[in-house]
């Protein structure tokens, strides 16, 4: 089955505007564990305006499930991710400013780089993914970096769903062949919700995890987090 990571930023986001722990965000960490989930995902940024460092380090002897902390690896952010040392690390190639991730990685261009930074965690027993665009040439230089998955950026195939959902997912089908050629994991991210998640979870093989984060959130709003984290595993079990 694939595994639901929920990113709790948002969570922080709405603790942080108005200061103080409400919400709480280890609280809700526990709760969507509790809901379901088999993972939490975070995404601490250098103007830490969601998820802080401090949270990072308060939620790792919290979290009982798998721990994903992603973001740009900068140097401080590497030295976070080796003091915390969580199940996985993803990397992503945000600018500093960013509002949010908006591409993946030139796996050919920063080929050097990234392979330093994945020995870097690899030597603390690390999982690392790195966030990619559904671009099968992408995929297969991903596999030179010594990264172990990679995780497909799914804006394109959210934006372009309702118009024509076939040609939205067929990018990301041949990606995931070629992760799977080379024998790299698989995991997806960015704008899947319940309208689209199951179609693409039942047409993508090798999907070992989904990180989601804003609708999921946003969802609770109206459903409840207990149910909302129901409603996205039913998806990803009507699509196994």
């Amino acid at each position: 089955m694939t595994h639901l990571s929920v990113n709790i930023n948002k969570i922080a986001t709405l603790r942080n505007a108005r200061g103080g722990n409400i919400p709480d965000v280890q609280k809700a960490a526990i709760d969507i564990e509790r809901f379901g989930a088999q993972g939490i995902t975070l995404h601490p940024r250098p103007d830490e305006r969601h998820i802080r460092y401090k949270d990072v380090r308060l939620l790792k002897p919290i979290v009982k499930t798998e721990f994903n902390i992603e973001g740009n690896p900068t140097e401080d952010f590497i030295q976070l991710v080796l003091e915390v040392i969580p199940a996985q690390v993803t990397l992503v190639p945000d600018d500093p400013n960013q509002l949010t991730s908006d591409h993946g990685w030139d796996t050919i261009k920063h080929k050097t780089f990234l392979q330093d930074v994945i020995g870097r965690f690899h030597e603390k027993g690390i999982r690392v993914s790195i966030f990619t665009d559904p671009e099968p040439e992408m995929v297969h230089h991903a596999k030179e970096t010594g990264t172990d998955r990679v995780e497909l950026y799914t804006e394109s195939y959210a934006s372009g769903y309702h118009k024509d959902r076939e040609k939205a997912i067929a990018p990301f089908v041949e990606a995931a062949k070629a992760g799977g050629e080379v024998g790299l994991g698989l995991n997806a991210g960015h704008d899947l919700d319940l309208n689209n998640l199951r179609y693409f979870a039942q047409n993508i093989p090798g999907l070992m995890e989904v990180s989601i984060g804003h609708a999921l959130i946003s969802d609770a709003l109206y459903y409840g987090l207990e149910n909302t984290v129901q409603l996205y595993l039913r998806e990803l079990v009507i699509s196994n």
